[in-house]
C-alpha cells in the first residue's frame, strides 16, 4: 500500500470515529419544552403529581417538562393523539415511554412496534428530538423486548432500556406490581437526566 493510500485510510477511520462519537441530541436551550409522552408510568400513578418523573426531571434539568401521560393508554391511542399534542406543546424533545398496556392487554407486539415507529417518524419529520424508553413486559420476570433497541437504532435516536427494568424489579421502588413509587420515579428522572447529558442535550 502506498503512502497516499495509508493516509487516506487513516483519515477515513478518523472520520468514521468522529461521526460515531457525535452526540445524538442538540443542546436544549433554557426555554426549551420537553414533552414526556406516555401512559401511567409518565402520569405518575403510584405517587403524587410533584413526585412523578416529569416533575422531578424538570427540577433536575431546569427546563419545562410537560407531563402528557394518560393512564391505561395503548400505543394505538398514543399515536392517534400525538400530532395534536405536538402542535399544542411545541416541544424541542420528546421522551417516549409507551407499550406497557399493549403487553398487559396481550396486543400484537408487531403492531405495538409499528405504532412506536410511526410516532418516532412523525417527530423526526417535524424536527423534534426523541428519546425512546424501553418498557418491560411483566410476568415471570421483567423483560424489555429487544425490538425497542432495534427501533431506536434504526431511527438513530437515543435509547434507555435498563431503568424501568431495574426499578420494577425492586419491590422497594414500587407502589404496586406495575408502578414505581416516589423513590422509583426519582431514580427514573435521574437516569433520564443522565441520558440527556450523555447524548448532548444538557451540559455534563
Amino acid at each position: 500500500m502506498n503512502y497516499r493510500a495509508v493516509v487516506w485510510s487513516l483519515c477515513s477511520l478518523l472520520l468514521l470515529w468522529g461521526c460515531s462519537s457525535a452526540p445524538l441530541l442538540q443542546p436544549l436551550p433554557p426555554d426549551a419544552v420537553v414533552l414526556a409522552f406516555g401512559d401511567s408510568l409518565t402520569a405518575g400513578t403510584g405517587a403524587t403529581p410533584e413526585t412523578s418523573y416529569p416533575a422531578v426531571l424538570s427540577r433536575l434539568i431546569g427546563r419545562t417538562v410537560v407531563n402528557a401521560g394518560i393512564p391505561g393508554e395503548v400505543t394505538a391511542a398514543g399515536l392517534a393523539r400525538l400530532a395534536e399534542t405536538l402542535d399544542r406543546e411545541k416541544p424541542a424533545l420528546v421522551l417516549l415511554c409507551l407499550g406497557g398496556n399493549d403487553f398487559l392487554q396481550r396486543l400484537d407486539q408487531a403492531k405495538t412496534g409499528e405504532n412506536l415507529r410511526s410516532m418516532v417518524r412523525m417527530m423526526r419529520e417535524r424536527g423534534i428530538a426523541v428519546v425512546l424508553i424501553g418498557v418491560p413486559r411483566l410476568g415471570f420476570g421483567v423483560d424489555v423486548p429487544g425490538w425497542y433497541a432495534e427501533l431506536a437504532k434504526e431511527a438513530g435516536v437515543p435509547y434507555e432500556g435498563k431503568l424501568l427494568k431495574r426499578i420494577l424489579a425492586d419491590r422497594s421502588l414500587k407502589s404496586d406490581p406495575i408502578h414505581p413509587n416516589a423513590a422509583g420515579y426519582q431514580q427514573l428522572a435521574e437516569g433520564l437526566a443522565a441520558v440527556l447529558k450523555k447524548n448532548g442535550a444538557l451540559p455534563k
